[in-house]
C-alpha cells in the first residue's frame, strides 16, 4: 500500500514540475504575434552593365607612363594573369580569352571564347576596342569598369605595373600598335609617338 502512495506521489511531483517549467518557459520566452506579416524586402533595381570612363575611375592617362614602361617587367607581372590567359599566337582560351594581339582588338572578339553578357554589351557590337586607355581602366578595376563582368580578378592598383603589363601585351603581336603621344591628354596633338617601351 505504501508503495502505491509513493508511486502516485512521485507521478504527481513530476507532473507538477513539468507544468511549472512549461508555464515559466512561456512567461520567459513569450513573443506576441506581429501586427503585420513580416516586412517586404525591396530588391534594388540594377541597370544594364555600363562602361565607366577612365575619368570616372579617377585614373590618370596611361600614355605618359608607357614611354618608360618595361615589357620585361610586364612579363613578370603577367604571371598573376597567366592562370587564366595565354598570350602566344594561337594560344588556347582558358578561363579568360587568349590575349595575343590584344591592343586595338575589338572587345569580346577572341575566337571560340564565351564572353559574359556584360562584356558583349560593353563591346557594343565590336565598336569598342581594347585601346590603351580601355586596357588601363579595365586592368585597374575590371568589375567596376565593366559592371557585371564574370572576370573575378580584383585589379592592379599600381600605375607602373599596369603600364608594364600593357607594354608586355603590346609586344605580343606581329605588328605592335604605335604608342599614344605622352602629351595627348594634356593638350598635345594627340599623334602617335611610335616609340617603343623599354624592354
Amino acid at each position: 500500500m505504501n508503495s502505491s502512495y509513493a508511486i502516485a506521489g512521485a507521478f504527481l511531483t513530476v507532473l507538477f514540475v513539468m507544468m511549472t517549467v512549461s508555464m515559466a518557459g512561456n512567461a520567459i520566452f513569450y513573443a506576441p504575434a506581429p501586427e503585420s506579416e513580416g516586412f517586404e524586402i525591396a530588391a534594388l533595381e540594377t541597370s544594364a552593365p555600363t562602361e565607366a570612363t577612365a575619368e570616372e575611375e579617377g585614373l590618370p592617362p596611361i600614355a605618359p607612363l608607357l614611354v618608360n614602361a618595361s615589357a620585361d617587367g610586364g612579363m613578370r607581372a603577367f604571371r598573376k594573369c597567366a592562370a587564366c590567359h595565354t598570350v602566344e599566337n594561337g594560344g588556347a582560351n582558358r578561363v579568360g580569352p587568349n590575349l595575343w594581339d590584344i591592343i586595338d582588338r575589338p572587345v569580346a572578339a577572341a575566337t571560340g571564347f564565351g564572353y559574359s553578357n556584360a562584356m558583349n554589351e560593353f563591346a557594343d557590337g565590336g565598336q569598342i576596342q581594347w585601346d590603351y586607355e580601355h586596357l588601363n581602366a579595365f586592368l585597374a578595376a575590371p568589375r567596376s569598369y565593366v559592371r557585371g563582368t564574370s572576370m573575378s580578378f580584383a585589379g592592379i592598383r599600381s600605375e607602373k605595373e599596369r603600364a608594364d603589363i600593357i607594354a608586355y601585351l603590346r609586344a605580343q603581336s606581329d605588328s605592335p600598335v604605335a604608342l599614344p603621344s605622352p602629351d595627348a591628354a594634356s593638350g598635345g596633338d594627340g599623334g602617335e609617338s611610335g616609340t617603343t617601351p623599354s624592354e
